[in-house]
């Protein structure tokens, strides 16, 4: 399968020329092989930097380094905070990523081969490997060493043990899980269904599903406020967000964004939002429920991440 722009219904979900800073959001742009760097407060893209063909990921490791999946390309690239690129080849069809916050390892969805990888986050070597459920899309680490996999396939969430590297419990939830963010405020992991079009909440403390939000069509995408009181979901197919209250699990509001949204992160009071059809992000301002404004970013915007900063860097 390639992962192509036209491809709909198949994927849901950064880079510097230099020393990031601290508080950027980085956009992966699938079709148009670019990695930007949005600053905030100004809500300007600040670099644009060329990479390989099709980055399908990105995701922030500690130390301001950035990682991004080429799920055709069979390869990850690793960006160093000093603008060092490598790229590692990756058996199987690399997709989901999770960066383990010591920085020594890089978890890797194989979409195609029903797995997940573990890498030398320094070197790209492959140290182990772990079977999982049926298309592996979205990754998270959560707390006590547990990665959670959204088993696409599977109707399901997998859990794994990194330690033992063994896969320990599968969770049902809806139909397609595609993305999924863990709240360590509540110990809760959040799941978009994209085909059932609603939100699994899990404990992860019990490994049980405790509620399911029905939101847009199609969602994608799933970031949660740092303070975990809100959830932000995309809804692809509907042209939304939908921000959800995680002490009452409903939906506060509901808001129009551009064509296809796909990835969301959040920094401060801010959701940036991929939107893979218009070529551009959207910037919302959370305590309002609107957008306030719109970037525009290479062709293709599929995925974002937050970067984390430089030890002895501070956050803006």
């Amino acid at each position: 399968m390639r992962f192509a722009r036209r491809l709909l219904g198949v994927i849901g979900l950064a880079l510097a020329a230099g020393p990031a800073a601290a508080g950027s959001v980085w956009v992966a742009s699938q079709q148009g092989a670019r990695a930007t760097r949005i600053e905030r407060p100004e809500g300007a893209p600040a670099i644009a930097l060329a990479v390989a063909p099709s980055p399908a990921v990105v995701t922030a490791g500690p130390g301001g380094r950035l990682y991004l999946s080429h799920p055709d390309g069979r390869a990850i690239t690793m960006i160093a905070a000093d603008g060092t690129t490598r790229q590692w080849p990756v058996p199987g069809q690399p997709f989901g990523l999770a960066a383990d916050p010591d920085g020594r390892s890089l978890y890797v969805g194989d979409w195609s081969g029903n797995r997940v990888l573990r890498l030398s986050a320094e070197t790209g070597a492959v140290e182990a490997e772990v079977a999982v459920g049926r298309d592996p899309a979205g990754l998270t680490l959560g707390a006590n060493g547990r990665l959670y996999v959204a088993e696409r396939e599977g109707r399901s969430v997998g859990v794994v043990d990194t330690a033992r590297m063994a896969r320990i419990a599968g969770i049902p939830v809806g139909d397609g899980p595609f993305a999924l963010a863990y709240d360590p405020v509540r110990d809760r992991v959040y799941v978009a269904n994209v085909r059932s079009n609603d939100l699994s909440v899990i404990d992860a403390g019990t490994l049980k599903p405790v509620a399911t939000v029905p939101v847009g069509a199609s969602p994608y995408g799933v970031a949660i406020s740092p303070d975990g009181r809100r959830v932000v979901v995309t809804n692809q197919h509907s042209g939304t967000i939908s921000i959800v209250e995680a002490d009452t699990l409903a939906v506060a509001a509901t808001v129009p964004v551009g064509r296809y949204p796909e990835g969301v992160a959040i920094l401060g009071g801010r959701a940036y939002v991929a939107n893979w059809f218009s070529d551009d992000i959207s910037v919302i301002d959370l305590a309002a429920s609107k957008e306030t404004g719109r970037i525009p970013v290479a062709e293709g915007p599929r995925t974002l991440a937050v970067e984390q900063p430089v030890p002895g860097e501070a956050v803006r």
